[in-house]
């Protein structure tokens, strides 16, 4: 017996609609990762950090708070379903990777370089990042709904974003090895931000 998704019923993980989700996010992390390697290849100097800088903060909020509005994750059903969304839009990105994107070289030398001479070496960390992202975004979502109500994104994610600036200076004033005042290190800096968000994000949710 199928289940109706109705856009005023919290945690929404029904298969058919998890499917559909991980297919739109997976084309949009497909589209966002197109974008962002041309920017790369065909840009230099402060434009291409500007333009990456802007698309790389844009594509990161878009993959960590979408599923867990499209859950309307609530509890832990629909924090698990906004994290299954992520995993599953991966393999969507994976496909076109290995079908598309590798075969014309989207990717820079630099890329290469990174990954020891292998365009295979990123996979297995989309997994764990395209996962981890939605996961705590979701967890974030559905702090604030339980604390006021109802869930903000943009508050979830000017919070996202303090947290992870304040990791990218800590890591560059500590002389962090690798650290500097670049797209990369925002980029790393994320991870624990968005772990402290979501610590902070815990914090006056009372469970019922």
């Amino acid at each position: 017996m199928s289940v109706a998704v109705h856009p005023a019923v919290a945690d929404q993980t029904e298969a058919r609609h998890i499917f559909r989700s991980a297919l739109k996010l997976g084309a949009f992390e497909c589209l966002a990762v197109l974008v962002i390697g041309l920017v790369s290849k065909r840009l230099d100097g402060v434009i291409e950090v500007a333009l990456l800088g802007v698309l790389v903060i844009l594509s990161v909020l878009v993959v960590t708070f979408l599923p867990g509005i499209w859950t309307r994750a609530r509890s832990i059903e629909g924090i698990s379903g906004a994290a299954g969304i992520g995993l599953a839009a991966t393999v969507v990105f994976l496909i076109v990777d290995v079908a598309f994107f590798q075969s014309f070289g989207l990717y820079t030398h630099r890329w290469l370089d990174l990954g020891g001479g292998s365009n295979w070496w990123y996979h297995p960390i989309w997994w764990m990042v395209g996962t981890y992202l939605p996961w705590l975004g979701a967890w974030m979502l559905a702090n604030q709904s339980v604390r006021g109500g109802a869930a903000s994104a943009p508050a979830a994610a000017l919070s996202l974003l303090g947290f992870t600036v304040l990791v990218m200076v800590a890591g560059v004033l500590l002389r962090f090895p690798g650290a500097g005042w670049n797209v990369g290190t925002f980029g790393v800096a994320l991870l624990p931000g968005l772990a402290l968000a979501t610590v902070v994000s815990v914090l006056g949710a009372r469970r019922k």
